[in-house]
């Protein structure tokens, strides 16, 4: 019987020939994605921008959902086999109309990459009261995934990819209370928490989905310089984190620990194209690898065992389908 990956079995380096180094054109080389349709959220800015050419150059039909079309025809201008349409992840009701039209053209979708998230906000929530980077970051890739499933079944060899973060060691899922009704907002936690339940998500969508030949992967872009996940972030947190000194200025270490957009999409597109995963799934991975699990108790490489549980992946797709109020039945 195929292994899984509940608990981090799978969760060791497979040798992949990359390194942290490695860029998306590297990674890329040699691989031909002609007749493939490819969604990338978040397509039109920072990593998923880098992505989404280096898909659409290799032949793929890539389909950007963009809050902002003016911004993402200006950013996507000259790129040929792109798609631009209109989908806000913080609107249920416009992600069911994405999926709807995707599904209304009969295409099979090869590579679902839920690349899109937020970082650093204020606490806000959706109409549904939900916090909102729980929202963005983990609710709309379960919805989209869910609603665009007959797709990814007919493509007979589809990749789900859901670009977390190691930020996801701030903090497990909180079962209790996922949306700070009852604690103190702490914009880090919320984030973590996020990618965690994005990890969880994976890990369980995979060992469901890959009967149908569908198989799913979260990663760690990396920390990377030029994207606008910070944008919203107050100098004041940057200072508290040790990223910048008293006149806001970016510590040279820091800078120098800082990956490139090329290098930040090299994992992603390894993920979508590489044979090495034909046959395996359901593992979390980091610099252009399947990652090793983080066993100690501070901020490292790797991946947290707590967010490859089975236990809190089976009962978060439970509380996400309560939630969302989207049955996810694979079949």
């Amino acid at each position: 019987m195929e292994q899984n990956n509940y608990q981090g079995a799978l969760q060791k380096s497979i040798d992949s020939g990359f390194s942290m180094a490695s860029t998306s054109n590297e990674v890329i080389k040699g691989i031909d994605l002609s007749g493939k349709n490819a969604i990338v959220t978040g397509g039109n800015t920072g990593i998923g921008l880098e992505t989404t050419k280096t898909l659409a150059k290799a032949g793929a039909t890539v389909i950007v959902p963009a809050r902002d079309i003016e911004k993402a025809k200006r950013n996507l201008k000259g790129i040929n086999n792109v798609e631009i349409v209109a989908m806000d992840l913080m609107n249920p009701a416009s992600i069911d109309t994405f999926a709807e039209t995707f599904l209304a053209s009969n295409r099979s979708l090869h590579l679902l990459i839920n690349n899109a998230g937020i970082m650093w906000v204020p606490l806000r929530r959706d109409s549904r009261g939900i916090e909102s980077q729980l929202a963005t970051n983990y609710l709309a890739q379960f919805q989209l995934t869910a609603k665009l499933w007959p797709a990814l079944k007919k493509a007979n060899g589809a990749r789900v990819l859901n670009v977390s973060s190691q930020g996801h060691q701030f903090a497990p899922f909180n079962f209790d209370d996922p949306n700070f009704l009852n604690r103190e907002y702490e914009t880090l936690q919320a984030y973590g928490q996020s990618k965690t339940a994005s990890n969880l998500f994976t890990l369980e969508l995979d060992n469901r989905a890959k009967t149908f030949n569908v198989r799913a992967y979260s990663l760690h872009p990396g920390s990377i310089g030029g994207t606008e996940l910070g944008r919203e972030a107050p100098l004041e947190l940057f200072q508290k984190m040790g990223f910048c000194d008293a006149e806001g200025n970016m510590l040279p270490e820091i800078v120098a620990s800082l990956k490139t957009i090329p290098q930040g999409a090299a994992t992603t597109i390894w993920c979508a194209t590489s044979p090495m995963l034909d046959s395996m799934g359901g593992v979390y991975c980091e610099d252009v690898d399947v990652a090793e699990l983080a066993l100690g108790q501070d901020i490292s490489s790797g991946v947290k065992p707590y967010s490859l549980d089975q236990t809190n992946a089976i009962r978060l797709w439970k509380l996400t389908e309560d939630l969302t109020g989207i049955s996810f039945s694979i079949n």
